[in-house]
């Protein structure tokens, strides 16, 4: 389900256009590009499948390794506020610690980040990519049902939604969102992206290296990191790091949904 696509969206000006023709993931051009040294601050590499939504940020951070991540829960919650102005009402967008993307309680994509190894000489990080992937429209001929636990858009009653105006209207809420961040902190952010989480204030499970570990959702910390309290209220709290857990296996999983993908 793909048609023609203009090469020519209307980002605003502090953001240039970098076309990426699939199979190629934005993400995976947008580091292969700072490896080149071909990649500027405000770069967005947009992928031409009209089937999804994908696209990823080229930054240069000026605030320490630790705070570079904020830039995750800031995209996710300018595509949360993108989304929510061109699609129904009834299109309800959650996510799951750190960044698995939901619509209607069913998967729909997820948000990627990938930071230089090294720093500069104030010790942030060189270069950082920001990525978002969203399920557009169907890909394939399967029975409607037969995958209850993914989801597009298109299924969700945006059938009218094409990427083009999404990734242009995901651009501007992109900015509002960075400018916010850089007057207010990260706090305004850490509301916004609590407020659609599942399991927050939950029991959750989490699979990290040493294994599952479950326990309360207490919150963030002042740079997305999870706060998970072991013992119950007033117990041991535990800090998982956004870096370790980018994988689909290692999102916060609330107890009650630990079976599903």
């Amino acid at each position: 389900m793909t048609v023609a696509l203009s090469f020519d969206p209307s980002f605003p000006p502090l953001l240039t256009s970098r076309p990426v023709v699939p199979p190629i993931d934005p993400l995976a051009a947008a580091v292969d590009a700072a490896n080149r040294g071909a990649a500027e601050a405000g770069d967005v590499f947009w992928s031409c499948d009209t089937s999804e939504i994908s696209c990823a940020v080229f930054l240069e951070p000026d605030v320490p390794r630790a705070r570079a991540q904020e830039m995750l829960f800031v995209a996710m919650t300018a595509m949360a506020d993108a989304i929510g102005a061109l699609c129904p009402p009834e299109l309800g967008i959650t996510w799951r610690w750190p960044h698995v993307v939901y619509a209607n309680g069913a998967g729909l994509g997820q948000a990627r980040m990938v930071v230089s190894e090294d720093d500069d000489e104030d010790g942030s990080p060189l270069w950082m990519a920001v990525a978002l992937k969203l399920a557009l429209t169907p890909t394939d001929t399967s029975e409607p049902g037969r995958t209850p636990d993914r989801t597009t858009l298109w299924d969700e009653g945006a059938v009218e939604l094409e990427a083009l105006p999404a990734l242009e209207s995901l651009s501007r809420h992109f900015l509002t969102w960075v400018h916010r961040w850089e007057v207010d902190g990260f706090k305004p952010v850490h509301e916004a992206w609590l407020f659609r989480c599942d399991g927050y204030r939950e029991e959750v499970a989490v699979a990290t290296a040493e294994g599952v570990v479950q326990g309360t959702f207490t919150g963030l910390d002042e740079s997305g990191n999870l706060l998970l309290s072991e013992g119950g209220e007033g117990g041991p709290v535990k800090i998982l790091n956004v870096a370790e857990h980018l994988g689909d296996d290692r999102v916060a999983r609330p107890l009650a949904s630990v079976t599903e993908r």
